[in-house]
């Protein structure tokens, strides 16, 4: 829930040495200055399809990210492999900062689940750019009517009776419920997890009884929710979501404070030079900051987020650890 310059400036500078009757240029400090970063268009490779979650947000951050650099940015999808191609393509660019990425949160399980060789250390992590927090959704008129009785159910029901969707297996949203049963002192496999290929197809599920909890962004949910044929229950957030004010927290609702958001970031080859990490960091939070990026995504229920690349790099490492430990009792770490 998965874009155009300014050409600047250089100058030359040239010596000059009679010798022997001819002109010498001299090469040290002759040979021609490099142009300050940007002066050509950058590329950011999107590792989801085109019209998806992270190519929206990609997108509506580009805009203000292109002001702020003063060049073209232009988007790329590349997909396949569960994300796998898209992300290897921008671990393994040059990192000259004309090909950057949209890493998403795979990188931190990519390796825990023998998909791929790539974990947050495969890139240089600029920043999150936002966060769509989990939720759980159910039929409207359904057996649950708030997060208090799915979670009764969960404790008093055998393990596997429950089932949620909203990803594939391994994916944020599954491990958003099985995260919550961790904090209620069950197996992480208690809600068995049914993968599915989205949102969409997940509450239809829920809708038609197939299915007992859609886990995934409460955005999907939203237009169903106002037609009152589900009903969002609970989010997975610190705060409650400007779209959806009336629901409460896990933590407000239960008292445990469990939280899990899927997350999109601006990352790049690994190795970008000093200068070069500095201006895309730079202009990316000047960009970000635009309040045109800003109201684009809120009107979204997509929460922005710019956090840079250190607390990022923390950040990204503790959610594969939280990652490895739901994935292994899930029994899909490899």
């Amino acid at each position: 829930m998965k874009n155009g310059w300014m050409t600047s400036g250089f100058s030359r500078l040239f010596a000059m040495s009679l010798l022997g009757g001819g002109f010498l240029v001299a090469g040290a400090a002759g040979d021609a200055a490099k142009a300050e970063y940007p002066d050509r268009p950058v590329t950011i490779i999107v590792p989801w399809g085109a019209g998806g979650g992270t190519d929206t947000i990609v997108r509506l951050f580009a805009v203000g990210f292109e002001e702020a650099l003063g060049v073209p940015v232009n988007i790329v999808n590349r997909t396949g492999g569960n994300g796998v191609i898209g992300h290897t393509a921008i671990a393994t660019a040059a990192p000259d900062g004309y090909t950057l990425g949209a890493c998403t949160s795979e990188i931190s399980y990519f390796k825990t689940m023998n998909l791929a060789p790539l974990t947050p250390e495969s890139f240089d992590l600029i920043s999150r750019i936002a966060e769509i927090p989990a939720g759980v959704t159910v039929k409207t008129g359904g057996r649950f009517q708030d997060l208090k009785s799915v979670v009764e159910a969960m404790k008093s029901e055998p393990a596997g009776t429950l089932t949620s969707s909203g990803s594939g297996l391994g994916g944020p949203w599954h491990l958003a419920i099985a995260g919550l049963a961790r904090m209620e002192n069950l197996p992480a496999s208690t809600v068995k997890f049914v993968p599915s290929q989205g949102g969409a197809p997940a509450l239809q599920d829920v809708m038609a009884g197939g299915i007992d909890l859609f886990t995934g962004s409460p955005v999907e949910a939203k237009s169903l929710a106002e037609s009152g044929e589900v009903k969002v229950v609970a989010v997975m957030a610190k705060e409650r979501l400007a779209a959806f004010p009336d629901v409460p927290t896990v933590k407000e609702a239960i008292g445990v404070d469990w939280t899990l958001s899927n997350w999109f970031s601006l990352c790049a080859p690994p190795g970008l030079p000093a200068e070069v990490k500095a201006k895309i960091v730079e202009t990316g939070k000047k960009g970000h900051a635009a309040p045109s990026v800003q109201t684009n995504l809120k009107e979204r229920g997509i929460t922005p987020v710019w956090d840079g690349p250190e607390q990022f790099a923390e950040f990204a490492n503790a959610f594969a650890g939280t990652a490895a430990i739901l994935l292994k009792d899930l029994g899909l770490a490899k």
